[in-house]
């Protein structure tokens, strides 16, 4: 059973990762849909409000309590996402609370060695509010996909995004459920099966990347197409190592090597999309968004390196 400091650390670092990845993700949904769709826009916007008052929670409770490789990890925010929230408001008129990134800025890690009982009850509240906001976040995803593949509405995010979005969604509501049965999360038992999550997603990645392209960036594309194939074939090999047909070191070594150089792909791409060096249709913020992902990985492959 999880005693009540790694309750608190866990869940704390959890909101600080997957809160802002479900903001965004509201924000996404909302900066896509056609006119005729005011009302879906407004749904959008009241997750993303939500979204930020959940992470805004997680930052004031997490203050010299999470651990420091949440916050050297680059998951929670990264040198650009200042500038890419800035920018990305700049261009769609949506205000983006950017003072959350600022008190992130300002958090320190802490070496909690005892909790309190109000304490927890804090975590656990927060943890609640976040269940409800994100089953209903995953609901109103949903519907939206179905609208999209019936024909019943266009937007300009792909379906397998949408898709892609509610995987996310789904993995941060069953984590926090476990967390709030006291569930110890065993790193050894769920590595392949996170391994395979990540590397879906890290593919998926690449491809919307290579799709968002202007097509006179053939360079880029032809990178993004490459990374695309090649954690298809990570994919595959974790899905064998979960069946126990592939080594499983062996996997996490390459998908390890692998993501660090989408890493580097994604912050060279963010700085340039910043800088206007890159002609495509990605705003700031999904750039700065993918790496922060590719971050939050590479946090769990080496802790799974580790345990091998």
């Amino acid at each position: 059973m999880l005693s009540g400091v790694e309750f608190i650390k866990q869940s704390l670092g959890l909101h600080l990762f997957f809160a802002r990845i479900m903001k965004e993700h509201s924000f996404f949904l909302e900066a896509a849909f056609t006119p005729r769709d005011a009302d879906f826009v407004r749904q959008a916007d009241a997750f993303r409000r939500e979204f930020d008052g959940i992470l805004g929670e997680a930052i004031s409770l997490s203050n010299g309590v999470v651990s420091p490789e949440i916050l050297k990890s680059g998951e929670v925010i990264t040198p650009f996402t200042l500038n890419a929230e800035m920018a990305t408001a700049f261009f769609t008129g949506v205000r983006i609370p950017t003072q959350l990134t600022q008190a992130e800025a300002r958090l320190t890690a802490g070496n909690m060695m005892h909790s309190n009982p109000m304490f927890e009850q804090k975590i656990f509240s927060l943890n609640q509010r976040a269940m409800h906001a994100i089953a209903g976040l995953i609901q109103f995803k949903k519907k939206i996909l179905s609208n999209v593949l019936s024909c019943k509405m266009f937007t300009f995010n792909y379906p397998l995004l949408i898709t892609h979005i509610i995987r996310e969604a789904e993995l941060y509501l069953m984590q926090l459920r476990k967390l709030q049965n006291r569930e110890d999360i065993n790193l050894e038992r769920d590595a392949f099966e996170l391994e395979f999550f990540w590397n879906r997603q890290m593919a998926e990645h690449a491809k919307f990347i290579r799709g968002l392209l202007d097509p006179t960036e053939e360079e880029l594309i032809r990178l993004a197409n490459d990374f695309g194939k090649e954690f298809d074939q990570l994919t595959e090999k974790a899905k064998e190592a979960i069946n126990a047909t592939t080594p499983p070191d062996k996997v996490t070594d390459l998908s390890l090597k692998a993501t660090e150089n989408l890493r580097d792909f994604k912050a060279q791409g963010t700085q340039g999309i910043l800088a206007c060096k890159i002609r495509s249709i990605i705003i700031p913020l999904l750039g700065d968004h993918v790496l922060r992902e590719a971050n939050h990985y590479l946090r769990l492959l080496r802790k799974f390196e580790k345990k091998h």
